[in-house]
């Protein structure tokens, strides 16, 4: 699907992975599998990650590095509130706390 996308044929696909069209033709019709070498190249050409391509998530964009912050149990909960939120009502979180920052920043 990803290959087809991007209008690539499996020769194309093949050239740009260092490998063969054979091999190709395998991965996409579930003969063969992928090494990890040539999985995390198809993840960096397709920007996905790895995850993505062998099925074990539905998410097609790229993982990206996450940064652990040291938060408290209050901090962790409205986290986890602002997470289940739909993206209307988290734009309308940022709009209110953009607001009080504003004024807090006036006083």
């Amino acid at each position: 699907m990803l290959r087809m996308e991007k209008n690539l044929s499996q020769q194309q696909l093949a050239n740009i992975l260092h490998t063969s069209q054979q091999s190709i033709y395998k991965y996409e019709n579930d003969i063969t599998s992928p090494n990890l070498e040539t999985l995390i190249s198809m993840a960096d050409f397709f920007e996905t990650s790895v995850d993505y391509l062998i099925g074990h998530t539905s998410v097609p964009g790229k993982i990206e590095p996450t940064t652990e912050y040291a938060l408290n149990d209050e901090e962790i909960d409205l986290i986890e509130k602002y997470k289940k939120l739909s993206p209307d009502l988290r734009h309308v979180i940022h709009i209110i706390i953009d607001e009080y920052l504003a004024l807090s920043s006036k006083c």
